[in-house]
């Protein structure tokens, strides 16, 4: 038993060296995509963060005996120069990297939660402690960039006229609704993959939520002039947000989907954040209004996820042969 929830825990410390990798790839970067000195100003603050955090997980590793994943941590800081080469791409790159970071940053959240847990079980305090600490303060990173998120539509918006806001605001509708698929992807895979009822039915409820959105944003964009190429140059243009490369270089655990999912939420928080505001400057009030009532439920959606944490490690022990 002990060597099982041991060799777990190894595991998890390495997925957490590895998305700190991918961490760093993109924060040394993105100060320069901010487009404003405040945002530049938390993305500097948080690399500095994230260079300690990658040291302590690494020293926890070889203090185990074990070395990070050379495979893992390639692929994991690919993909973060990836999504940047995309960004670059955008004509909105501040308010994309902006969600993209916030839901990042949700990603580390929950590989920290999901870490403390194991470690616990473990009965490993120095690693309880290290993730705890580690977890603070990405927290704190979400806290701030929940904070600008005004700032970041500024940057984003500030080369448009204001007869144009119109076009942006239909191109943050389709992108919207492009999410919303990749998230219906997601959530259909979710009930099977749970591996606990309440999760399980977590996933299937927020399904139905998410279908209902994808239909409000469709009709939504519509109703203003949108059409079917739009959706298709939408789905075109966040394909490089599809975090399935992420999902498909680690095992389907309830674990890893729920940690995936609570990610996904805050990405969508992060879309319609910025959607609310882009209506509001286009003053589109119809729009907020939609954009809003979407932000409760994948609030909820994500608390409701993030309060199945201890399930979600239960079950992925049990998926792997180890029981409490």
């Amino acid at each position: 038993m002990a060597t099982d929830i041991q060799a777990q825990l190894t595991k998890y410390l390495t997925d957490a060296h590895s998305i700190e990798e991918q961490a760093l790839a993109q924060l040394r970067t993105a100060p320069k995509l901010a487009g404003e000195p405040e945002l530049a100003a938390a993305y500097e603050t948080h690399l500095h963060e994230t260079e300690g955090h990658e040291r302590h997980v690494r020293a926890l590793l070889e203090a185990r005996g074990a070395k990070p994943s050379r495979t893992k941590d390639t692929v994991m800081a690919v993909g973060g120069k990836g999504f940047l080469l995309f960004a670059r791409l955008q004509p909105d790159t501040p308010g994309k990297l902006h969600a993209h970071s916030l839901s990042y940053e949700a990603l580390e959240v929950s590989s920290y939660e999901l870490l403390h847990r194991v470690a616990e079980r473990a009965a490993e305090d120095h690693v309880v402690t290290t993730a705890h600490g580690i977890t603070v303060q990405e927290l704190e990173m979400m806290q701030r960039l929940e904070a600008t998120f005004d700032r970041a539509v500024d940057a984003s918006l500030r080369e448009v006229a204001a007869t144009d806001l119109q076009e942006q605001l239909r191109k943050y509708l389709a992108d919207a609704h492009a999410i919303e698929e990749q998230a219906i992807q997601l959530l259909e895979r979710g009930p099977k993959l749970a591996g606990h009822v309440k999760l399980a039915n977590i996933y299937a409820e927020h399904l139905d939520q998410t279908r209902d959105h994808a239909e409000l944003v469709e009709e939504r964009l519509t109703s203003l002039g949108g059409d079917p190429s739009t959706l298709k140059d939408a789905a075109l243009r966040l394909g490089a947000l599809n975090w399935s490369a992420f999902f498909q270089a680690h095992p389907d655990t309830p674990g890893k989907l729920a940690g995936f999912a609570y990610a996904f939420e805050y990405l969508e928080v992060g879309a319609y954040e910025q959607l609310k505001r882009v209506a509001q400057r286009a003053g589109d009030e119809e729009t907020a209004r939609i954009a809003e009532a979407i932000l409760e439920d994948e609030r909820e959606a994500a608390e409701r996820i993030a309060g199945s944490f201890d399930e979600a490690v239960e079950a992925s022990l049990e998926t792997v042969g180890v029981r409490s």
